[in-house]
């Protein structure tokens, strides 16, 4: 098993929360983790009809067992009344780490979660693999390009699966039933083509109105289709960072999916040669970037705190993180492999424009060595972890 990242920070938590919430996409290894961090508990899915039943008849019963063993619940939002009995129980046997809880459907999932569990559980993000944890399991590649075609599901790696065979039956399955427990969408077909238009837009902005009109559907609607994306873990929207400087900046938030893996399969992309030469590559190189980055601070159970700068002329940061009041770093995304003075040009325009903004600033480029600049310190796409 490939180590997680999250593992240290959910033992630690394990031991001050008697409930453990552990959710993501499907198919990011939650099971796994949860399974190898608590090998003592008790497992039980509630995919199973029969153990949902069990669970829904006599939740009491259900729950007997958490406190001799601990009990692991998988896929928990299968019965949501389940909830309220949980929190009634640790109430009583506040021991910590007894009861973990997984669950794919962030929405329904953080509904209930917050509605009875409040104050009683550490809640964690778990997303695909991350460029590190691959990498500190030694699989290496030495061009980009490997990585954001195969994408970060364990399973692609733990079953040495084809990307091209593997993602299209996750997007059916996703679709199916995600997207049906989610909302009633009768016409997944029209879904589907929202998704498919919505990876031709990864890493631009997000404009409602008009992916609304070239899908055949309304603001509204595809507005509420983007939460059903965001709620289910495949996409995430990165806001514009919002200051005091008297310029017209940009309002709408920029489209990313957490995965470029599911990218290549929406856009039709065949394998790393068609990637590389697609017209979509730069875009899908800096989703891959912008994921790594969310990813760091996600595996370290801190807020991302990642957004955008853009101002209406154009000029812009890819990437604005800010980890603290007084310390703003910027970073540049490019895909090509030589460094060029254009790199530097948006952080050069806006360290002119304020010299207290950015306290420090990168430039994260598909090549392989680093430089230092006099406006912003170069990186190599594999050494973006260490941001």
């Amino acid at each position: 098993m490939i180590k997680r990242q999250l593992t240290e920070n959910i033992l630690q938590m394990a031991s001050k929360y008697p409930v453990i919430t552990i959710t993501g996409p499907r198919q990011s290894g939650k099971t796994t983790l949860a399974k190898s961090i608590f090998k003592k508990h008790r497992y039980v899915s509630l995919e199973d009809p029969d153990i949902r039943e069990a669970a829904v008849e006599d939740p009491r019963k259900f729950l007997e067992g958490a406190s001799d063993t601990g009990l692991i619940i998988d896929e928990v939002q299968r019965a949501p009344d389940l909830f309220s009995y949980i929190q009634s129980y640790v109430d009583k046997n506040p021991a910590e780490g007894k009861i973990i809880l997984t669950g794919s459907q962030n929405f329904l999932l953080m509904a209930k979660v917050s509605q009875s569990l409040a104050g009683r559980t550490a809640i964690f993000k778990l997303l695909p693999f991350s460029l590190a944890e691959l990498i500190g399991a030694d699989y290496k590649m030495n061009k980009s390009a490997g990585y954001i075609f195969k994408g970060f599901y364990p399973r692609i790696y733990d079953k040495k699966l084809a990307p091209k065979e593997w993602y299209p039956g996750y997007i059916s399955t996703y679709l199916e039933r995600d997207v049906r427990q989610l909302k009633n969408i009768s016409d997944l077909s029209s879904f589907h083509k929202f998704i498919r238009m919505c990876a031709g837009r990864t890493g631009q902005l997000l404009n409602l109105s008009t992916l609304g009109a070239e899908c055949g559907i309304t603001h509204n609607t595809a507005k509420a289709w983007i939460s059903i994306l965001e709620a289910s873990s495949i996409v995430f929207l990165l806001q514009p960072y919002h200051t005091n400087f008297n310029k017209r900046l940009i309002s709408m938030p920029k489209l990313y999916f957490y995965d470029t893996g599911i990218v290549c399969s929406l856009l039709g992309i065949r394998d790393e040669k068609e990637l590389v030469s697609s017209h979509f590559y730069g875009q899908i190189f800096e989703t891959f970037i912008i994921s790594e980055l969310l990813k760091n601070r996600i595996n370290r159970a801190e807020e991302p705190n990642m957004y955008f700068m853009r101002e209406s002329h154009g000029k812009e940061i890819d990437c604005v993180i800010q980890s603290g009041p007084e310390h703003v770093t910027g970073v540049e995304i490019k895909a090509g492999t030589t460094v060029n003075d254009d790199y530097f040009s948006g952080i050069k325009y806006w360290k002119e424009q304020t010299t207290d903004f950015i306290s420090s600033a990168y430039v994260v480029y598909n090549g392989s060595e680093g430089q230092k600049r006099k406006y912003a310190q170069v990186v190599p796409w594999g050494k973006v972890t260490d941001l």
